[in-house]
């Protein structure tokens, strides 16, 4: 995979685009994960232990609270296309819950997400709330779409509503729980972020 380094993240050279095949063709034998952008591939950063506890920590959350329901949920290993297979990334964590639907018959790239979380780090903070939201969006499967900081306890919840639009709700607190209205799951925060360091 030809990459160069660009602040803290590696981006293809900009003379050179891939196809989504060649992509996903690269991709399937590569070492570490990539994104594919617009015809370039981004490699994806490592994860500090706050930010793979929390991973952890919720997804566990997660997976109790569903067992006994249609959906599924999947960590940082599936990837997710978006904006007409423009875009492709690997979410902290992906919630379906309708029968699942996949780009080809490897079954590792997911068309329909209900709900996306990602755990903001300081290099990719900006990019989350950013330019990947505004693609996220895009995908008419997507019903909430959460953002939890990680050096404090404080998350964002986008619900998409009835017109297109998409509400934010703000939950500050080791007391305070998150309602996940479309998969039927509560977060609390004293166990989202059980065992990270936290700066206040």
């Amino acid at each position: 995979m030809v990459t160069v380094t660009a602040g803290d993240r590696m981006v293809s050279q900009a003379e050179q685009r891939f196809s989504p095949e060649e992509y996903l063709a690269l991709e399937r034998r590569a070492e570490y994960k990539h994104e594919l952008i617009d015809g370039q591939i981004v490699a994806m950063t490592g994860a500090s232990e706050s930010h793979n506890l929390m991973v952890m920590n919720v997804g566990a959350s997660l997976h109790s609270q569903l067992r006994s329901t249609p959906c599924k949920v999947f960590p940082s290993d599936m990837r997710v296309q978006v904006d007409q297979a423009r875009f492709y990334t690997y979410p902290d964590l992906v919630v379906v819950c309708d029968e699942a639907k996949y780009g080809d018959g490897e079954l590792d790239t997911l068309l329909n997400p209900t709900l996306i979380i990602e755990i903001l780090s300081p290099s990719t903070e900006a990019y989350d709330r950013g330019e990947k939201f505004r693609r996220y969006r895009s995908v008419g499967s997507l019903q909430e779409y959460v953002l939890i900081t990680q050096d404090r306890p404080h998350v964002e919840r986008y619900v998409r509503q009835s017109k297109g639009d998409w509400l934010l709700s703000e939950f500050e607190g080791l007391g305070a729980e998150v309602e996940l209205r479309s998969i039927g799951c509560r977060l609390r925060l004293n166990e989202v972020y059980e065992r990270v360091k936290l700066e206040c």
